[in-house]
């Protein structure tokens, strides 16, 4: 190595480079040119004034000044030839020929250069004409959506469009300033499953370790030209010269740290020149900072544009790396810096899970891969491996079982999922989904070995994802399991935006003789004990929807007096307890007969999973502690005992059954983890009986509600509760099919609607199935017809007095025809409903989904609204956005419409039937 280095360049990657230049023993000093305020006057670098662009007066400065080397960075420079120039002068220089630059700034030269040597790499071809290559778009018969502008003055980002139409769009866009676009076949390789950055590769983060030696070419000539192999059946990537790509600063250049550390790095830019705050502290944090964008005034440093620091954290797990990083650049402050969030969680959430994990020592760093195993601090552990990525392997034989009988469930969340979205609380809802899995395996005796989980949504957002899957990661270690891999799937087009699914998959042993599907074992005396459930836990969600959308609450309202202190949506979303730890000591003490957890069908339907034909429970519901919860959901609801045993846990998240002479020890062992009660005995059953039966629960729940009311009444004496006692009568005025009559009448019926159908109306005669529909439903039916009557005034008028006749006090608009008069509407004025099929304001009047299409919107939805005496006007009460697709024709666009339409009207009108929405109070 020589004496004297020069560095050429003033970017982040030259900084780190002359940094890690000036570790060599064997280097005495590193010039950098021009260099930033991060080389200048920096123990052995410093920067230098030489012109590097005049090649000639760079080379006689290299041999005035003893440069040994001279290290190359931007690739502007490189293009232009300089390590040709220098090389041939006789200055050693370190860099690929302006010919091999071409590998990386000419996309067509090197696809072409890839063809010509039969490296695998995506079909592709470049065009300088934008109709031609649109052409070849549409025509082709592989998916050409990914463009990319090719040439040294073009762009770097890559576009990957969604269709062939978006394509087309990219390519006009780029051929407008660019020479020249190309259009690539995506390869799964290239797009998959790699961790999304900016379009510019702004910031990211890598595990840093070297390429395997099969990947590692010699260089062909002092110029160092690097390529990648590629073996049958995989693609080429696109690659950066490693020293040279913005990823060099934190990896490349911390080799020394490979294998067992991980390096996150954030790129922090500015469009303003100030002064920088705290660059000391940051390096204080330890953290490393390279300087890009910065320049020397007055002994000041200052930004000078764009990128222009980068700030770099290396630890031994990827979360404490982004931890770190961000303390780092928290320290840093300067005018109009700009730097990405969720950089690192997205590699978080991509990353393999667990390559080898014990189930007791389970850990959100367990999210993160192992390279060695953690010390094990449990009884049993399992060796873990994945194979290729996408297989794993759990050695069963290492867990100690002798003659295991493997035990596997697989769940989904259901609607308990979409509150979590909408209270944008992601924390939690991994426990449910590994409760519901692991206290299903459980029920069989079986111990949960390990845990697969899920994750689909529309695009991701690392944040969520991260929420999310440390939460399945900590349940995993409250359940004993390991947590053996996470599949995260991104589908634009399947969930809407914010939108996100869940599906789970446990795995577990039992010795063969001591499994629970032995039926027989339970007998008549067996006394049930019931284990305390944590609230709702992850069943009965869509009628607790229901019965939101037609409260007076919100999930963001604060909990009912009595319920607790926190935001009713948190409380509703209080995980599923997970009872393995707690319960396999007692299980297999051979004391318990039976174990189920209270699932889908509440105590009616879950308790008869482990009960023989011949027997039937009978519970007390005064014997244990019901949650308020219950209570309010059971009042506000107006919902019979039946339903609230068949829909909710009603407090009891399991029972164990066992014999009346051991059911007091199996209890004192079950309450040193949980809290449990005697609730219940197994009795002979009846012909045509329930094999369950609940006693005063409907009481029990009353007495609850007592104490709601009077609690609620102790925190605030202006507080006044009371049932309703009517409801509001509601005319619904259709025109022939009345499209949205039938889900009108199907939401009225639910025992808390604050609504009746008194009366439908008809301005149509003859054979309408829509007044059929609703005699069948008991509800009486008019004709009106509006062909009989010589004013738009006197049809009003009949109608209003058909309105009086049955006391209606609402009226709603179900594809109602005829424009009413401003008389009848000033009488009838925050009365009378309309829904449109389109948001209001932006788009009115008739053709709503032919003028959505011709405008190209995105999104457009249906409006409920009060109905003043200009048309398509009045306060919105309600709406719902349905998404545009690119295929959308009108007819699918209204079907789609009409549904939303059939979802909202009945929200609204219950929204204004009890008097939460007025008009004038919107």
């Amino acid at each position: 190595m020589a004496d004297r280095v020069l560095v050429i360049g003033s970017g982040g990657r030259e900084h780190a480079l002359a940094w890690k230049l000036a570790q060599s023993p064997h280097v005495k000093q590193v010039l950098v040119a021009p260099g930033n305020a991060g080389t200048a006057d920096n123990g052995k670098i410093s920067n230098s004034a030489v012109l590097v662009s005049n090649h000639t007066i760079l080379a006689q400065f290299c041999k005035d000044h003893n440069i040994g080397l001279v290290v190359v960075g931007p690739e502007a420079h490189l293009g232009a030839g300089i390590v040709d120039d220098l090389m041939s002068a006789g200055v050693r220089c370190f860099g690929p020929s302006a010919k091999a630059t071409q590998l990386e700034t000419n996309t067509s030269f090197a696809k072409a250069f890839l063809d010509c040597h039969r490296i695998p790499t995506a079909r592709w071809k470049a065009f300088a004409n934008p109709q031609e290559a649109c052409s070849f778009i549409t025509s082709t018969d592989f998916p050409a959506l990914v463009i990319k502008a090719s040439g040294q003055a073009a762009r770097k980002e890559i576009i990957i469009a969604a269709s062939k139409e978006e394509a087309c769009r990219a390519v006009q866009e780029i051929l407008q300033v660019t020479w020249g676009a190309m259009a690539e076949e995506p390869a799964p390789s290239l797009l998959w499953p790699r961790p999304p950055h900016p379009p510019n590769g702004s910031s990211g983060v890598r595990p840093c370790c070297p390429p395997p030696p099969s990947l590692q070419e010699p260089s062909a000539s002092p110029a160092g030209t690097a390529f990648e192999k590629c073996t049958e059946g995989k693609q080429l990537l696109p690659l950066n010269p490693p020293s040279y790509a913005t990823e060099a600063q934190p990896t490349v250049l911390h080799r020394q740290h490979c294998h067992r550390h991980y390096i996150l790095f954030k790129i922090m830019r500015s469009n303003f020149a100030f002064i920088f705050v705290g660059l000391l502290q940051a390096r204080e944090l330890g953290v490393k900072v390279f300087h890009a964008g910065t320049t020397m005034q007055d002994n000041k440093v200052m930004t000078d544009g764009g990128r222009v620091l980068t700030v770099t954290a290396i630890k031994e797990d990827l979360m404490s790396a982004l931890e770190e990083a961000n303390k780092g650049v928290a320290a840093i402050r300067f005018q109009g810096a700009i730097y990405r969030k969720d950089i690192g969680y997205q590699a978080i959430a991509f990353l393999q899970r667990s390559v080898y994990v014990s189930k007791d020592t389970i850990t959100s760093s367990a999210l993160i891969n192992q390279s060695e195993p953690p010390a094990a601090t449990g009884s049993r552990s399992g060796k873990v491996r994945t194979l290729g990525g996408s297989t794993d392997f759990f050695d069963l034989k290492s867990s100690g079982y002798d003659d295991p009988i493997l035990v596997s469930r697989t769940k989904g969340i259901g609607t308990k999922l979409q509150i979590a979205q909408m209270c944008k609380k992601h924390d939690t809802i991994g426990q449910d989904l590994v409760a519901m899995c692991v206290n299903d395996i459980l029920a069989q005796g079986a111990e949960p070995l390990f845990f697969l989980d899920y994750f689909a949504c529309g695009k991701l957002d690392a944040e969520v994802a991260q929420a999310v899957i440390a939460g399945i990661a900590e349940a995993c270690k409250k359940a004993g399991c390991a947590l053996l891999g996470t599949e995260t799937a991104e589908m634009p087009g399947m969930y809407s935006p914010g939108e996100y699914d869940l599906a789970g998959f446990a795995v577990g042993a039992v010795e063969r003789g001591q499994m629970f599907l032995q039926l027989e074992r339970v007998a008549e005396g067996d006394v049930v004990i019931g284990l305390a459930s944590s609230g709702i836990h992850s069943h009965g969600f869509n009628l607790v929807r229901k019965i939101l959308l037609m409260s007076s609450l919100h999930y963001s309202s604060p909990v009912p007096g009595g319920c607790g202190d926190q935001p009713l949506g948190e409380l509703l979303l209080t995980p599923t307890k997970i009872y393995s730890k707690a319960l396999l000591p007692v299980l297999r003490s051979g004391h318990v007969k039976a174990f189920a957890p209270i699932t889908g069908g509440g105590l009616l339907e879950s308790i008869p999973r482990i009960l023989p034909e011949s027997f039937s429970v009978i519970l007390d519901a005064y014997s244990w502690q019901i949650p308020e919860i219950f209570s309010w959901l059971q009042t506000e609801g107006n919902l019979s005992e039946e339903e609230m045993a068949r829909t909710f846990n009603c407090g009891i998240g399991a029972v164990l059954m066992a014999d009346k002479e051991l059911a007091q020890q199996v209890l004192k062992d079950v309450q040193r983890h949980e809290e449990a009660w005697l609730i219940g005995n197994i009795v002979p059953s009846h012909t045509g009986s329930s094999h369950v039966k609940v006693k005063n629960l409907l009481q029990a729940l009353r007495l609850n509600r007592s104490q709601f009311l009077q609690n609620a009444a102790d925190m605030d004496s202006h507080l006044h509760v009371e049932p309703q006692t009517s409801k509001v009568k509601v005319a619904v005025l259709i025109s022939g099919t009345g499209t949205n009559l039938a889900a009108l009448i199907a939401y009225a019926k639910e025992p808390a609607s604050c609504a009746q159908i008194a009366l439908v109306i008809s301005n149509k005669s003859g054979d309408v199935e829509e007044l059929r529909n609703a005699a069948r439903a008991g509800i009486p039916t008019r004709v009106v017809d509006h062909k009989l009557y010589g004013s738009r005034s006197e049809f009003d008028c009949t109608i209003d007095r058909v309105l009086e006749e049955f006391s209606v006090e609402l009226i709603c608009l179900a594809g109602f025809m005829r424009i009413l008069s401003s008389a009848f509407i000033r009488k009838w004025n925050g009365k009378i409903l309309n829904i449109c099929p389109s948001l209001l304001p932006s788009v009115k009047g008739g053709n709503a989904h032919k003028q959505v299409l011709q405008a190209g919107v995105k999104v457009t939805g249906c409006t409920v609204h009060f109905v003043l005496e200009e048309a398509n006007t009045g306060a919105i009460i309600l709406q719902e956005p349905v998404s545009v697709n690119t295929d959308d024709t009108e007819e699918t666009l209204l079907e789609r419409v009409k549904e939303a339409e059939c979802r909202v009207f009945p929200i609204a009108l219950q929204l204004v039937a009890s008097g939460v929405v007025r008009l004038g109070e919107i």
